[in-house]
């Protein structure tokens, strides 16, 4: 049965803007132009489509302008039509001089982009240029799409250097736009005085577009009381966690630990639980009748649970419902991830969401807990690191109290046979129960969660690649990403239990080795410097190295990144930037993401 629970918004519509030169004459310029530029339009929009997706899985919308736009007129019958598609992104094509101020996109709240043909037969690299230009004399940051190699007035394909830039702005652009109205619900609020849940409404408003919902932990308590839930559906939950959800051993003396009937009474809990947050996102349409009002949800695309301490010292803990909701099933089997952040931390929740919106995987919700460093694997171990870890010398523990998305078991292959993460829709039965296999739910650790509950437990035993991203405020700065690539560590299972034995050996075990560049101060000389330079606590992880996409993300949202090692030739952000300095590329980009401000409204 698939999950009927559905956000209201988050697909924006791409519109392809042919432009051409407007001159007609004796000679027809224009009219010699049209079918070139038409087809332009038409490649990319091909191009989109075939590639490009939403996050729930489905194709992404794109339509092109029911005309060429030669002079202002045009423009505006263009805007007029984009206006009732929806469209929130524009991507301007030409192969040839245009009159700039008169055909671009002059909408303050579209994301940008121009791609101007490199041929000689026409001046489409003198259109961009000049473009680009008045864009940001205008203060419309857009990003410039020219080919390294001429093209031949009659080549219809599309260069490799191109397409990447099309689609690396086509991507960031629909995650970046696919958050404006939707909610963050904040369960709770500020966790054990943690920072990254302490919410600022202002800034998800004026970065991000986004509204913040709020509901006290007691609705949760409210619901099962009075029995606020599909109770049919609570049914065939539990049974498929009985018989799929594998108990694991109890780390607790025996003094403490529940007995089997408490122990049973906390699942039934712990999945009423996960129904009732799931409802408290989205809604659920089968509770209408009669109770028409919590029906209706909070159109939450993402979330975060306080938890501790106020919830766990009395009440099962969340790692149940924090876990699924970040996986990509559960028992109606494969579903887009939900998002549900470990003690409210609303900014690491949300680099969750950046990340599956950009890649449609779920994402990894960690401490950033313990760097380990080669000497010290050796001098507890006995173990001499190698592989990436060696070059790094040493990684980092990525660990939390059970609410790891169980994808990052790491069980999963992909077509090539590799280990992968897979996209949610990408998802079958036989890796849903590989998944399962690996992960075991251990009674909590009373003495941290005096209500009990259950943890899951995995091991992420196999190396693939990786980013990990936070997303940071400072007073007097704003906000910023940090991001680091690099892979996760398969170690030998002796070496495994003795490092995971020194800290919680009940919870989800990752280890991450970032990809280092050895020079002396750079935050990622080694794998100790990105530990010492990380911005927080907490980090979010996703399949891939997707640091280039977040890159042009964060630049569309005016969210500047303080640290990254990204290669040059992959960064990718408004042409205007480089206004901002072209030597010192971090520093211009906050420097421009500065003067041009939040999307939606001032910030403070």
């Amino acid at each position: 049965m698939a999950d009927q629970r559905k956000l209201v918004g988050g697909h924006p519509v791409i519109g392809i803007r042919p432009v051409i030169d407007g001159r007609k004459g004796p000679l027809d310029v224009r009219g010699a132009l049209e079918e070139q530029t038409m087809s332009m339009a038409k490649r990319a929009k091909e191009l989109f489509e075939d590639k490009l997706f939403y996050a729930d899985g489905s194709k992404v919308k794109v339509v092109i302008s029911d005309c060429t736009i030669g002079r202002v007129r045009e423009s505006a019958l263009c805007a007029e039509q984009f206006k009732r598609e929806g469209v929130d992104i524009t991507l301007t094509v030409t192969p040839c001089w245009c009159y700039g101020s008169e055909t671009m996109d002059m909408d303050p709240n579209t994301i940008k982009g121009v791609w101007g043909l490199n041929a000689t037969e026409r001046p489409g690299a003198v259109y961009l240029a000049s473009v680009l230009a008045t864009h940001a004399q205008k203060g419309l940051p857009a990003f410039g799409i020219y080919g390294r190699d001429v093209q031949d007035a009659d080549d219809e394909n599309i260069p490799a250097d191109v397409e990447e830039m099309l689609l690396r702005f086509g991507r960031a652009s629909i995650a970046a736009a696919s958050l404006r109205g939707l909610s963050y619900l904040q369960i709770g609020s500020v966790t054990m005085g943690i920072g990254g849940s302490i919410m600022d409404q202002d800034f998800l408003e004026s970065y991000l577009g986004m509204r913040v919902e709020s509901v006290d932990e007691v609705e949760v308590l409210r619901r099962m009381d009075e029995g606020i839930y599909d109770h049919e559906e609570f049914e065939r939950a539990l049974a498929w966690t009985k018989a799929n959800c594998k108990e694991g051993f109890d780390k607790n003396p025996d003094w403490i630990q529940k007995d089997r009937k408490t122990k049973d009474e906390q699942w039934e809990f712990t999945v009423k639980m996960y129904l009732i947050i799931k409802d408290l996102m989205r809604g659920n349409e089968k509770l209408a009748d009669k109770f028409p009002e919590e029906a209706l949800g909070h159109n939450a695309i993402c979330g975060g649970f306080q938890g501790q301490r106020q919830w766990t010292d009395h009440w099962p803990n969340c790692d149940y419902p924090e876990a699924f909701l970040s996986t990509s099933f559960d028992y109606d089997g494969k579903r887009e991830p939900y998002i549900l952040a470990t003690e409210n931390d609303i900014l690491n929740g949300l680099c969750m969401l950046f990340e599956k919106q950009l890649t449609g995987r779920s994402a990894m919700f960690s401490d950033v807990r313990t760097y380990w460093s080669g000497d010290s694997v050796k001098r507890v171990t006995g173990y001499e690191i190698e592989g990436h870890a060696k070059e790094a010398d040493g990684f980092l523990h990525l660990i939390n109290s059970g609410a790891s998305a169980l994808d990052f078991s790491g069980v999963c292959t992909g077509a090539d046979g590799k280990p992968e993460i897979k996209k949610w829709w990408e998802i079958t039965e036989e890796d849903q129960k590989k998944i399962l296999e690996a992960t075991t739910w251990n009674p909590a650790d009373n003495g941290y969660f005096r209500g009990g509950g259950y943890s899951s437990r995995f091991l992420t035993a196999t190396e693939m690649p990786v980013t990990m991203l936070r997303l940071n405020l400072v007073k007097g700065l704003g906000p910023f990403l940090q991001i680091a690539e690099g892979w996760t560590v398969a170690l030998p299972d002796q070496v495994n239990e003795i490092l995971w034995k020194r800290t919680d050996y009940t919870w989800p075990c990752t280890w991450f080795a970032p990809r280092v560049d050895h020079v002396p101060g750079s935050a990622f000389c080694t794998a100790y410097d990105v530990m010492k330079n990380w911005g927080a606590n907490h980090g979010s992880t996703v399949y891939g190295h997707v640091g280039a996409d977040l890159i042009t993300m964060a630049s569309i949202l005016r969210i500047p990144v303080a640290m990254h090692n990204i290669p040059s030739e992959k960064i990718y952000r408004p042409a205007v930037w480089n206004a901002f300095g072209t030597e010192d590329k971090e520093g211009a980009d906050f420097r421009a993401c500065n003067a041009f401000g939040p999307l939606y409204k001032k910030y403070r």
